[in-house]
Formats: C-alpha cells, sequence, structure tokens
C-alpha cells in the first residue's frame, strides 16, 4: 500500500502531465493557475480507496484528477465578487484577480468540462454519475450558503464539502471495479469525510459551527466523526491504513 505522500506526488504529476483540449487555447494558462497548490486530499482519498479496494492506482488517476479539477472550478467560481469575493487563494492572487473576472469565469467553465471528458475515459458511466451528482450536490450547498438560507448546518456541509470527499471514495471504487453491491461500507466511511475536514476548517477559520457552539465543542464534533469513520472502516475486510491515517491526519491538521 501506498503511503499518502506517494499517492500525492503521482497525484501532481498526472495533473502537470495533463493535456487539456487545445481548443481552449491561451485560456489553459488561467486554468493550470487555478490547479496549481492545495493539499490534492479528494484525490489522495480516492487513490488510496481503490488500492484498498484491490484495483490499480494508475487506472484510477484519471478519476482522481477529475476530482480536483471540479476542486478547482469550486474555488474559481467561489472567489468571483458575485459570490466570496475573496482576492486571494492559496498564497496568492485569486484567479479573477491574476487574469480578470471574464478569463476566470471560463477557466472554471473549463476546468468543470475537463473533468467530465476524463470521467467519460471509464468504460462505467457509474462513475460518471458519481461526479456529476456530486458536483451537483456542492453546488446546491454553495447556493444554500450564498442566498442567505439559514439551513442546519450539517446539511450545508453535507452538500457543500461532503459531497465531493463521499464522491472520492465513489470513484475509487468505481475505478477498482469494487460491485455496487459492495459499496455500503465504504460509502459509510467517505459520509464522514466531508464533515470531518469541514468541522476542522470552522475551528481553524473560527467560522460555522466553531462560530455557533465553539472552537472546543466544533472540535469535539471533529473527532467523533473521525471516530465513526474509524468504525466504518473496521467493518471492511481489506487493508485500509492507508485510509486510516488519512482520517487521522484530518482530525488533527492545523492548516
Amino acid at each position: 500500500m501506498q503511503a499518502p505522500e506517494a499517492l500525492l506526488r503521482l497525484t501532481e504529476a498526472y495533473l502537470e502531465d495533463l493535456k487539456l483540449t487545445p481548443e481552449l487555447g491561451s485560456q489553459r494558462e488561467s486554468m493550470r493557475y487555478a490547479l496549481t497548490g492545495g493539499k490534492r486530499v479528494r484525490a489522495v482519498i480516492c487513490l488510496a480507496t481503490t488500492e484498498a479496494a484491490g484495483g490499480d492506482v494508475e487506472v484510477a488517476l484519471p478519476a482522481a484528477a477529475a476530482l480536483e479539477l471540479v476542486h478547482a472550478f469550486s474555488l474559481v467560481h467561489d472567489d468571483l465578487p458575485a459570490l466570496d469575493d475573496d482576492d486571494e487563494r492559496r498564497g496568492r492572487p485569486s484567479t479573477h484577480i491574476e487574469f480578470g473576472e471574464g478569463v476566470a469565469l471560463l477557466a472554471g467553465d473549463a476546468l468543470l468540462a475537463e473533468a467530465f471528458r476524463l470521467a467519460l475515459t471509464y468504460s462505467t458511466l457509474a462513475l460518471v454519475q458519481e461526479l456529476v451528482d456530486a458536483t451537483l450536490g456542492m453546488i446546491g450547498g454553495q447556493y444554500l450558503d450564498i442566498t442567505g438560507v439559514d439551513p442546519d448546518l450539517k446539511e450545508l456541509h453535507r452538500l457543500k464539502t461532503g459531497r465531493l470527499f463521499a464522491a472520492s471514495v465513489g470513484l475509487g471504487l468505481w475505478a477498482a471495479d469494487v460491485p455496487e453491491a459492495e459499496h455500503a461500507p465504504w460509502r459509510a466511511f467517505g459520509e464522514e469525510l466531508g464533515l470531518l475536514f469541514q468541522l476542522v476548517d470552522d475551528v481553524l477559520d473560527g467560522d460555522g459551527v466553531a462560530a455557533r457552539v465553539g472552537a472546543d465543542e466544533a472540535r469535539a464534533r471533529a473527532g467523533e466523526a473521525a471516530a465513526r469513520a474509524h468504525e466504518a472502516l473496521a467493518a471492511i475486510l481489506a487493508d485500509t491504513s492507508v485510509l486510516a491515517a488519512i482520517v487521522d491526519g484530518l482530525a488533527v491538521r492545523t492548516v
């Protein structure tokens, strides 16, 4: 089993060599700018799931990259003045500050389309459906966030953050050709990942759940989500040690 650091290196190498559609022309510069940096957590989870399920990591790389392209699309659009209006992303100017709002909007659109192009390289449409459903769920969560609707924060996080994390596991299973009848314990694990990530994010940023219930309570809830994730992994008859290590890393992260 490959460590998360090794899976991260595989992801970075694949993204660096990824051939974007030639018709996009110089638009590809802004797309690559938007893709630079980040923890690649979703891609690493996808690859680790595939390997734990007995699949080939190399086969899963397009699916893992598709996740990162969807994530990058969401960040580019989130940063626009019409949404979160953030001028900085990952320690440097946001894509719309660097290239202008129009180009950034198109860059996000193109990243999303390229993600689906990658997903379509697989023989099973179930993998494409997984990515589509997760993307729509994420957009639905973002809609709740920007329209001032005040839903249960757990539901907001399940959509805006959790759907793509859950899909990281789902795409990994499809890439490993795991029969759908065997997905349940893996998906129970995947459902906890987004909640865990977002709770720790809220603690670090001092908003969301942490702003409502306090940092200590939010951190405690993150610990409970991590515990449930470990319980789900324990029910899987496979070597899930790398996935367990990823959970532990998410639970204690400081950035």
